[in-house]
């Protein structure tokens, strides 16, 4: 039988989970995997490892596969370390139409990455290309952890990063 792997969640994490879990039926506490996957995912500087959603699974008591096709399938969910601020950046049609090119050029050349998913030498940043988020009348836009920037220009995009710590 395998090992436990339970302790890789913090007390804090499993209470906030168990919040979650109490908002669905006892037999239905599958339907916390997001939240859970999120929750972990904040625990962990951003990014989730094949260990900590198997004690997502074991700690949720569902099988392991289905936190996996869950963390897999949406974008939300890292699977590698990432910058201390993720940059999410829409490139969908109406962001495109009104220069998202340029922007993420400029943000790649301002952050000094040269393409997604990587991260800035000093650890700050990390860029990411993202479907739409939903914010197409404030296009272009991206989104700074759980803030959404949007109408960008080149300026407005380096005081939003000067305003980062």
């Amino acid at each position: 039988m395998s090992e436990s792997k339970l302790d890789l969640l913090t007390a804090a994490s499993k209470a906030e989970i168990d919040q979650w879990v109490a908002k669905y039926p006892a037999d239905k506490k599958q339907s916390a995997t997001m939240p859970a996957l999120r929750i972990v995912q904040d625990q962990n500087e951003g990014y989730l490892t094949q260990d900590l959603m198997d004690a997502i699974a074991e700690y949720l008591g569902i099988p392991a596969i289905s936190v996996y096709e869950v963390a897999t399938f949406y974008s939300m969910y890292e699977h590698k370390p990432v910058g201390k601020h993720k940059i999410c950046v829409c490139t969908n049609v109406s962001c495109m139409l009104r220069g998202s090119d340029e922007i993420v050029a400029h943000l790649k050349k301002k952050i000094n990455v040269n393409g997604w998913r990587e991260v800035s030498a000093d650890g700050r940043f990390s860029l990411k290309e993202v479907e739409c988020l939903g914010a197409c009348a404030g296009a272009p836009m991206m989104q700074i952890g759980r803030e959404y920037h949007e109408n960008l220009t080149p300026e407005k995009i380096d005081k939003i990063l000067e305003s980062l710590d």
